[in-house]
């Protein structure tokens, strides 16, 4: 079973494609890396199998549903973490995950329990009072994935989850989302420049590259040639020879230092 299928899915702005003929096949239970350098169409795609943007042709389904047919039963069974993280800045963190699911209709005492057992997990239990105002960046990233997760989608999809987060926040978040994979309580579509990070948590990957999926398949099946940089880059014909060293940091015996 396909978590995510797409037929021609094609978007264009002021008559200019973000996204061609995309034709994307997520197993269900996958873990499914969606690379492209920036401007590539990864957020434009993420919107559009999100249902907060509409095709201008081809089709997407989600979950079985036809996401522009059935957008709000889709949007039900999501979790999604933008890159912009939308987060009330005066509320708790507890309060912030607590009302996120009420708000997808969880009583208040099972939105109280799931909300504790998330702090718990996301190693954000001793700041739970505190106002989300107060948290570095890297706990609100937790905090906006525990928001996603609180209602129990069936697929979750994350922008950037990594960006701008140290290690220590970037293994938390990864020993979480891994446990999730693989006990196979949800298909996980993520967005990531971080190559290094994404190569040591997926099990599938497409690549995008000027609107256009270029490259599809299981992990080993993408980088059977190489890693997944090497195939990234191949994939993209972005490879670029070594910059020329700058003059005035040439070393001993370069160009000099540029005085009198």
């Amino acid at each position: 079973m396909l978590a995510i299928e797409t037929r021609g899915l094609t978007r264009l702005f002021d008559g200019k494609p973000a996204v061609q003929e995309l034709a994307l096949a997520v197993p269900a239970g996958a873990f499914y890396g969606f690379l492209g350098p920036n401007g590539a169409g990864k957020s434009t795609t993420m919107r559009l199998l999100t249902g907060l943007l509409a095709p201008t042709s081809g089709e997407a389904r989600v979950l079985g549903l036809d996401v522009a047919a059935s957008p709000l039963a889709v949007k039900a069974q999501l979790g999604v973490v933008p890159d912009g993280l939308s987060l009330f800045e005066r509320l708790t963190g507890e309060e912030q995950l607590r009302i996120h699911g009420q708000l997808y209709g969880l009583p208040r005492r099972e939105a109280a329990r799931r909300a504790a057992e998330l702090l718990e997990a996301l190693e954000l239990a001793g700041d739970a009072g505190k106002v989300v105002q107060a948290y570095s960046h890297g706990m609100k990233k937790k905090l906006a994935l525990g928001c996603a997760l609180i209602h129990g989608p069936r697929l979750l999809f994350l922008d950037e989850p990594f960006e701008g987060i140290d290690a220590v926040a970037v293994s938390g978040i990864r020993r979480l989302l891994q446990d999730l994979v693989s006990r196979r309580a949800l298909t996980i579509f993520l967005t990531s420049h971080v190559l290094e990070v994404v190569e040591r948590l997926v099990t599938h990957v497409g690549i995008i590259h000027r609107g256009r999926l270029v490259v599809q398949g299981t992990l080993e099946e993408v980088r059977a040639t190489g890693t997944l940089e090497e195939t990234f880059i191949r994939a993209v014909g972005e490879a670029r020879p070594a910059p020329p060293p700058l003059s005035w940091l040439a070393g001993p015996g370069g160009a000099g230092d540029g005085g009198a």
